[in-house]
């Protein structure tokens, strides 16, 4: 992290500043649509906002670390012993914790005042990761991104601020933080099947003849089928739809973080479009958006944030007083 955007949002601690600075460290090296958006904020909303990340990040990395040297059972312990540190840390008087990054998200929590309901009920849709497979409905699925996604969304804005009431935003966050899971469960399909995971709901799969072992099948054989696509395509317009949910809070948003969230938007909404470019191929291949596609919307963002921020500066700036008028810092 930048020693700029640590004195912007006032972090002296020598503590504090290497947990937060832990935190930006996860956010580029696994959030990369999500780390370019984060750079068009205010400089001193950025640790707050890597420390947020940071912490799912690190909580999910947990759920899904399939590799040799943890068993279900030590995930599980491990899960366990991040909530203890987590609701230890989250209450007052619970004493400091030696985890960066659990240090950093309860500095944030406490500054913006966030919920520590959302931070629960996000470590109960982790729990669930370890035992739960799939899903049999789509309001299966909500249920369980109300915890993965919505509070993050929920978590977040009283970082970027409103210029409404915070609950007429709130829905929109939300909705916002569900898009983006079910944009990466479209693009992760074969990733997650590899997990023994099926994320899109069974319901919306079997209405196009589709089912895990045809997943599997295709997966492991590199071989095409017609209804797998179909139902691809069905999973993509139901993400656009909660992107449609999502959309109206951005003008709700502080303008200055405003760019930042629609740049993100845009970004994962682009890769719905590479996922139908690539012809649904999920399964074989990752869909990527291409670099000149991703630099021309962080253009259009930096333009926004320029533009954000010189509106600001002269909503601060008083108007000059009107002709023979006193000025009023001169004495009457």
């Amino acid at each position: 992290m930048t020693k700029r955007e640590l004195d912007a949002a006032g972090i002296t601690d020598p503590r504090l500043r290497a947990a937060y600075t832990r935190c930006r460290l996860l956010n580029a090296r696994h959030g990369r649509t999500y780390f370019l958006a984060t750079r068009l904020l205010p400089a001193d909303r950025r640790p707050a906002v890597h420390a947020l990340y940071g912490f799912a990040r690190w909580a999910d990395d947990i759920v899904d670390d399939t590799g040799a040297q943890a068993t279900p059972a030590e995930r599980a312990a491990a899960l366990a012993r991040l909530d203890r540190l987590l609701r230890r840390a989250l209450t007052r008087g619970g004493g400091p914790t030696e985890e960066p990054v659990v240090l950093a998200l309860a500095d944030t929590a406490d500054r913006y005042a966030i919920e520590p309901a959302h931070f629960t009920d996000f470590m109960a849709s982790m729990r669930a990761d370890l035992t739960v497979t799939d899903y049999a409905t789509y309001a299966d699925l909500r249920a369980y991104m109300h915890g993965s996604a919505a509070v993050i969304g929920l978590q977040m804005l009283p970082v970027l601020g409103t210029v409404t009431a915070r609950a007429l935003a709130a829905p929109h966050a939300a909705a916002l933080g569900v898009a983006f899971q079910l944009t990466n469960f479209l693009r992760d399909v074969g990733e997650d099947l590899d997990r023994g995971r099926i994320y899109l709901p069974a319901d919306l799969l079997a209405a196009h003849g589709v089912h895990r072992d045809l997943l599997l099948w295709s997966r492991h054989t590199g071989r095409r089928d017609p209804r797998i696509p179909a139902a691809l395509r069905a999973a993509e317009d139901l993400t656009r739809a909660v992107y449609r949910e999502a959309e109206p809070g951005l003008a709700m948003l502080d303008p200055v973080a405003r760019p930042c969230i629609r740049t993100a938007f845009l970004l994962y909404r682009n890769i719905l479009d590479a996922i139908a470019e690539g012809g649904y191929a999920v399964l074989h291949q990752r869909a990527v958006v291409s670099r000149r596609r991703r630099a021309s919307v962080a253009a259009d963002g930096l333009a926004r944030v320029l533009s954000a921020r010189l509106g600001a500066r002269r909503a601060r700036t008083p108007a000059p007083a009107p002709c023979g008028a006193p000025d009023p810092k001169e004495p009457g």
